[in-house]
């Protein structure tokens, strides 16, 4: 845990609590902090160099998002991912973002559906330069600008908040260089569906993206057996 450090500006400003969380957070979807890890109080006090209290503030509440589990006489241990929630969390993402990109081929203008191109150009950099975190948050902006664009911003943080383990899985995905050309290819089919405002092209396209993680977790289970539930 010797990289993660905390950005002084928020502490000045009082935030250390939350500060803390999003920095472990951070560290925990994007698997720096791996499934099934021991994670002890004075660990944390010792690399983030901050006091108890909002180091268990930050804890109790990563657990209320299941990615802490405590184990009496045992400790705190960063959470397996859990296939089930993860399956859950796609099937909601896949029917709720399957009916707004039908939305989107009427409501989106050009200029948003040109922002959509501009994002897959960015994540085309990304691919080559093999940096996969810059790939994540694109991937993210590229469906929150479908969904937001729909004046859909409280159906965004609905997945957010109930998709934490799928988030998982799809980093490691994108960790181990799996497919991102397919990925790419995919997200091209959906902005120029929008674009030519086709709309059963845009939800069949949005259906096969979002069901990919149905066919490739059998193959991360087998290269990370330790990592899930």
């Amino acid at each position: 845990m010797n990289h993660i450090k905390l950005d002084a500006a928020t502490e000045v400003k009082g935030l250390i609590r939350d500060n803390v969380h999003d920095t472990l957070k951070r560290n925990i979807m994007e698997l720096r902090l791996e499934p099934g890890r021991l994670i002890s109080e004075k660990e944390i006090i010792e690399m983030l160099q901050v006091s108890r209290t909002p180091i268990r503030e930050a804890l109790v509440k990563l657990a209320q998002e299941e990615l802490i589990e405590t184990i009496p006489q045992k400790g705190s241990f960063i959470s397996l991912i859990d296939l089930q929630l993860v399956e859950e969390s796609r099937f909601i993402r896949e029917t709720l973002e399957t009916a707004v990109v039908r939305q989107a081929c009427e409501l989106l203008n050009a200029e948003q559906a040109m922002q959509l191109q501009n994002l897959i150009n960015l994540q085309e950099l990304c691919a080559a330069e093999r940096n996969y975190a810059r790939l994540f948050e694109l991937d993210e902006e590229f469906h929150r600008t479908i969904i937001v664009g729909c004046s859909k911003i409280r159906t965004w943080g609905l997945l957010q908040q109930l998709g934490t383990h799928y988030n998982r899985i799809r980093y490691l995905r994108l960790a181990v260089n799996y497919d991102w050309d397919v990925i790419l290819s995919e997200h091209r089919s959906i902005a120029r569906a929008i674009r030519e405002r086709n709309p059963d092209m845009a939800e069949e396209a949005m259906r096969e993206h979002l069901s990919r993680v149905r066919f490739e977790k059998e193959e991360l289970m087998a290269k990370y057996p330790t990592y899930f539930r």
